[in-house]
């Protein structure tokens, strides 16, 4: 039997146990935020402050994600028994000229209130020239992008409900559990080559973005026999061999990245707390053409999954104490090891608020621990929305969209 919903009985504990990742995050960031933001665009009249506030200040309570701050002393979450809506809900404009990823770049750069407030806020961003944005952001140390997606979707959907599904544990092979102790090891060895990413950080990030139609990666996909996080993985590894050719003649080897895997179980869609995992994937930067790319990504996903290495991984740590596991996360996801995360959420049906439908979710976070770029693939109702976060000192990463779309138009041709 599934668990039962936090606060399903009406009340909430007082505390609750940070998990490994949220400490693994608290402890990269020495204690600051880092943000994880959602952002739906909208076409037509925005609606006011007034009313996404009122929105908010209704729902707001019901939902546990809502409820709690870091306790700044110890590793635990403090319930916090009233929201002032005015200090979470906020309104901004964009200046003249600002492109369609402005409003991404507004939330990443704007710092996050850390007092002893919940480390949450919603922000209603009007575009220079009509159209405007719904931005929802969390601290990542007490919440992943799985949670973000139902949390976002609890609070401001005219009908909540959907979502990215739910992860239904079982047990991981002896193989699954020999990759996820080898993600480990690789963790704790000699920094890996990454020649495109290697590099000191300014500590000024933005951010690019591209939109394709989801039936465009589904239809590549049954084409290859891939999955539409395979397609975006492929087309990521020839964007990057691209990139990486032009700026240097030279061949990229393969790229190491994290891959994060929600773990979190039917009940839990809007508990507080980081449920998920990462594995270690090498995108086949090396090969000269996306198709053999994508076949080395698929070979790649498909052990993955038939090894169960999300529970394998998810049985380490909950068999590590938690301050050793966080801090083993802390070297399995660094800029040393990995080039960054290089994740997939499926928002599901288009976020509709207060009648109005949202054109295109993107969801994505700011770069720590080393780590100069990291890549999302969103995807709500019928259109796939490619982010690229990356270190300003990456000048020219934001071709990586463009570059990504032209593999896509490779596979679709090969």
């Amino acid at each position: 039997m599934p668990p039962r919903p936090l606060g399903a009985d009406g009340s909430l504990p007082p505390t609750l146990r940070m998990g490994t990742a949220d400490v693994a995050y608290h402890l990269a960031m020495h204690g600051r935020p880092l943000p994880v933001v959602f952002v739906f665009a909208f076409d037509g009249p925005a609606p006011t402050l007034d009313a996404v506030r009122a929105r908010v200040a209704e729902r707001a309570h019901r939902i546990p994600a809502l409820r709690y701050r870091i306790a700044r002393d110890r590793p635990v979450l403090r319930r916090v028994d009233s929201i002032a809506v005015e200090q979470h809900v906020h309104e901004a404009r964009l200046p003249e000229g600002a492109d369609e990823a402005a409003a991404g770049r507004l939330m990443l750069n704007r710092p996050m209130g850390a007092d002893e407030r919940p480390s949450w806020d919603v922000w209603l961003v009007h575009g220079p020239t009509g159209g405007y944005s719904l931005c929802y952001r969390s601290e990542h140390a007490f919440q992943d992008g799985v949670g973000a997606a139902h949390t976002t979707r609890a609070l401001l959907d005219d009908h909540p409900g959907g979502g990215p599904a739910a992860n239904r544990p079982s047990w991981p092979t002896a193989r699954g559990l020999a990759d996820a102790l080898g993600d480990v090891v690789g963790g704790f060895r000699a920094p890996t080559a990454k020649p495109a990413f290697d590099g000191p950080s300014s500590g000024r990030t933005t951010l690019c973005r591209t939109h394709t139609p989801l039936a465009r990666l589904r239809a590549i996909g049954r084409a290859h026999g891939g999955t539409v996080n395979d397609i975006f993985l492929a087309a990521l590894a020839h964007a990057v061999h691209t990139w990486h050719m032009k700026a240097t003649g030279a061949v990229h080897p393969p790229l190491p990245v994290a891959v994060p895997m929600s773990v979190r179980t039917p009940g839990e869609e809007c508990a507080p707390g980081n449920r998920m995992v990462t594995a270690r994937l090498l995108l086949p930067c090396d090969e000269q053409s996306p198709r053999p790319a994508l076949a080395r990504v698929i070979a790649a996903t498909t052990r993955l999954r038939a090894t169960r290495r999300r529970d394998a991984v998810r049985l380490l740590l909950s068999a590590t104490p938690r301050a050793l596991g966080a801090r083993v996360g802390m070297r399995m996801v660094n800029g040393d090891v990995v080039a960054g995360p290089a994740s997939s959420v499926n928002f599901g049906a288009a976020l509709v608020h207060q009648g109005a439908t949202s054109r295109s979710a993107a969801v994505f976070s700011d770069v720590a621990a080393g780590i100069r770029c990291l890549t999302t693939l969103t995807s709500q109702h019928d259109t796939a929305c490619l982010t690229v976060v990356h270190d300003e000192t990456l000048s020219t990463a934001d071709e990586l969209p463009d570059l990504w779309l032209a593999a896509l138009l490779e596979l679709e041709r090969a």
